[in-house]
């Protein structure tokens, strides 16, 4: 199995040409033969960057209304022009695909923004949609939490794959939710940076004793657009954004197959082999023979929660 991380820099609330990033990434993983191809987390319509240097939990500030009205805007939908784009390219090219999105509730949630980690299948569309379990500290002021609907794994090419978002990849139970469907590749998705991505990509590697690609985005502070009520505000306070990518892929054993990759544009690829996982399991198993289903018991809702069911 052929799998490719895309390191990209993030278009940031401007989702036409985030597609249009997408689809060209596609191209070029198709032209190399690649089965999977893995974006970042939130890359259409980009990561919630302003809350953390802008006052941004300021009660009842106007300007943090309107920030979050424009990102609103700019999140994408399930059924979407959007995601039908990048659908039918994944069908076209038969290349399944892993996409970090913002995804605008519907619906009693259409008010709200979901950070949602979205599986896309040749021919059959979106498969999965799972939101983010819980967003992480600042995440939290733009952000809903998720469910646990899309806590699923997918076949692709002989290997079973599942993925989860940025920090909820730290929360033992989702990550066991996973292993317990047979994945063999876990996929991570990140706003970017090798300090996010380089303990815990070989961490999973080694507790699933799996393949493990870590993909993260290069997100610059100027390139957020001219009118974005916090722009200016965010370009005086003289910080640095810290995301520059980290995209990496970790073998079975821990080991790197490609390391951390900081700061540059570029497709990661690299060949997987299925074996590998089969072995590397000889002597632990997570859910299999060195789990121990009577001491441990572990439920997991996939129900997608919402806040009313209407009967007619």
């Amino acid at each position: 199995m052929r799998v490719a991380a895309a390191q990209l820099r993030c278009p940031l609330l401007d989702p036409a040409t985030g597609v249009r990033k997408v689809l060209d990434s596609l191209r070029s993983a198709a032209a190399r033969d690649v089965h999977l191809v893995a974006f970042p987390e939130a890359f259409l319509s980009g990561y919630p960057v302003w809350p953390m240097i802008t006052d941004g939990a300021r009660f009842e500030a106007a300007v943090q209304k309107a920030a979050y009205a424009a990102y609103l805007d700019a999140a994408v939908e399930l059924d979407g022009p959007e995601l039908r784009q990048v659908a039918e390219a994944v069908s076209d090219l038969g290349v399944f695909t892993y996409l970090g999105i913002t995804e605008r509730g519907t619906g009693p949630g259409r008010g709200t923004v979901y950070c949602t980690l979205v599986a896309l299948a040749p021919g059959r569309g979106v498969v999965s949609a799972h939101r983010k379990l819980m967003p992480t500290y600042e995440e939290r002021l733009v952000w809903g939490t998720g469910d646990g609907h899309g806590l699923r794994v997918h076949e692709v090419a002989g290997m079973r794959v599942g993925g989860l978002s940025c920090w909820e990849n730290w929360m033992p139970l989702a990550r066991h939710a996973l292993y317990a469907g047979g994945s063999d590749l876990h996929v991570s998705t990140w706003p970017g940076g090798p300090a996010l991505t380089r303990d815990i990509t070989r961490f999973i590697a080694l507790e699933g004793r799996m393949y493990s690609l870590a993909v993260g985005a290069i997100i610059d502070y100027a390139d957020v657009p001219a009118g974005f009520p916090l722009r200016q505000q965010m370009l005086d306070s003289g910080e640095t954004s810290p995301y520059t990518g980290g995209s990496a892929i970790a073998g079975p054993d821990g080991k790197w197959i490609v390391e951390p990759v900081d700061g540059e544009e570029r497709l990661l690829v690299a060949d997987l082999d299925p074996a590998a996982v089969r072995g590397a399991r000889q002597n632990f198993d997570p859910t299999g023979h060195y789990a121990r289903p009577d001491v441990f018991q572990v439920t997991v809702n996939r129900t997608r929660l919402t806040a009313a069911h209407f009967q007619d």
